[in-house]
């Protein structure tokens, strides 16, 4: 169950990072009344599997 949790760990870590970064830069901005606005239309749904993963293995590394 240990090894289990690590390689969930590793993949969900790792997906948490490229999607994040990946949601994080597909935002458009635009400028309002003279503000800079930023409107993000990036999908989120990798990013909360990533870490849900994530989540999974490491409550699986610490269980005993």
């Amino acid at each position: 169950m240990k090894t289990i949790g690590l390689i969930l760990t590793i993949l969900g870590l790792a997906g948490t990072v490229f999607y994040g970064m990946q949601a994080i830069q597909n935002s458009e901005s635009f400028s309002f009344l003279g503000m800079d606005v930023a409107v993000s239309s990036a999908d989120w749904t990798p990013v909360i599997i990533s870490a849900v993963v994530l989540i999974v293995g490491l409550f699986l590394r610490k269980r005993k």
